[in-house]
């Protein structure tokens, strides 16, 4: 027999036992296909996956639901990559009932103004004035100049946080110039009045047409006598909105809001409170502020989650959860786990604690 002969004898041989060592052992040599994000349709049945399918732990759900139980909750979904995984409904809440978002829903509007932006009918980096006319706070009119809707989206206004949710002008007054003071506020609800006007549309107009009605939520916005502008839905209307932002503003091959802005939204907007985006609550940062306090505090803001995690917090535990790393959209609805709260609470941490004993 030639040499070139036993040499390719040799090389096919090789190749063979290759070929059976990653059939049989899956190596990972030829990684499989992704699973694509999947887009309940607005109407009928939302396709669901099995915690067994997942390899969950699943001899722990039911400490979860007990403690979702006892901590005042009326609904609680988890999607994984848009399918629900687990979805159940507490204390006489069910699937049609609706409940308030709370501060929860500031990302709506944060949304809908990239949305405007997006569509060339505002510029976040101009200032607020520029399309609701000037007067609309108490400031200097040099210093109510500084804001910008950025500022608004960021929560650096430098309007002062101690008085109250109304947003008259005499209840806008001037503590620090915009960019140099974070302070949690409801003023930021004058980006509805911006798009509005923007628009030459009512509020509720644009956001059904731009958000929610593609995307299927069903909900509807009520204004208080503060005018505080909080919006009411049932929890798989919360779950799609959450679904939108895990999958990069893209709904079933339609963007409606683009990614970049998206993902500057869900980043750091400023160097004051590392852990705030354009109305997201960002973890996994070295610092972050609270509301209604100008402390600063080490660590993540929640450091039983995932690092990349980024939420949607409002009122009395009203709680979407997006963690790209995981593919997870986590949904609480319900009243106060423990005690009133604006945002985060202690409930986060232990509640974290109950979801990794099931998904980790």
């Amino acid at each position: 027999m030639s040499n070139n002969l036993r040499s390719l004898r040799k090389l096919l041989l090789i190749t063979s036992i290759l070929f059976i060592s990653c059939s049989e052992t899956d190596c990972g040599c030829v990684p499989p296909p992704e699973e694509p994000i999947y887009f309940p349709p607005n109407t009928g049945t939302w396709e669901t996956k099995t915690p067994e399918s997942m390899g969950w732990n699943t001899a722990n759900i039911a400490a979860l639901n007990t403690y979702l139980t006892e901590k005042n909750t009326k609904s609680f979904i988890v999607l994984h990559n848009g399918k629900i995984v687990l979805e159940n409904y507490y204390n006489g809440h069910t699937d049609t009932s609706i409940w308030y978002w709370a501060s929860a829903g500031k990302t709506l509007t944060a949304t809908v103004t990239g949305i405007a932006a997006q569509e060339g009918l505002l510029n976040i980096n101009n200032k607020v004035s520029d399309y609701i006319g000037t007067g609309w706070t108490s400031a200097p009119l040099a210093k109510e100049n500084l804001i910008t809707c950025k500022n608004l989206l960021s929560m650096n206004s430098g309007l002062n946080d101690a008085l109250g949710d109304i947003v008259t002008p005499n209840n806008l007054q001037y503590v620090a110039d915009a960019g140099t003071r974070w302070a949690y506020h409801n003023v930021y609800v004058k980006l509805q009045n911006v798009v509005a006007t923007a628009s030459n549309q009512t509020w509720d107009a644009y956001f059904n047409n731009k958000l929610r009605n593609p995307i299927g939520m069903t909900g509807a916005w009520v204004t208080d006598p503060t005018a505080l502008s909080v919006y009411w839905s049932n929890s798989r209307s919360m779950a799609r909105f959450g679904l939108l932002a895990l999958a990069n503003g893209n709904w079933n091959g339609t963007q409606i809001i683009n990614s970049n802005y998206l993902n500057a939204a869900t980043t750091t907007s400023q160097p004051i409170n590392l852990a705030y985006g354009y109305l997201w609550w960002l973890n996994g940062k070295s610092s972050f502020q609270l509301p209604q306090s100008q402390l600063q505090f080490n660590g993540s803001i929640i450091t039983t989650a995932p690092a990349d995690m980024y939420c949607a917090l409002g009122k009395n535990d009203q709680k979407i959860y997006v963690v790209p790393s995981r593919k997870l959209v986590i949904i609480r609805m319900g009243d106060a786990a423990d005690i009133s709260n604006l945002a985060l609470s202690n409930f986060d941490e232990v509640l974290w604690q109950k979801i990794n004993a099931v998904v980790n």
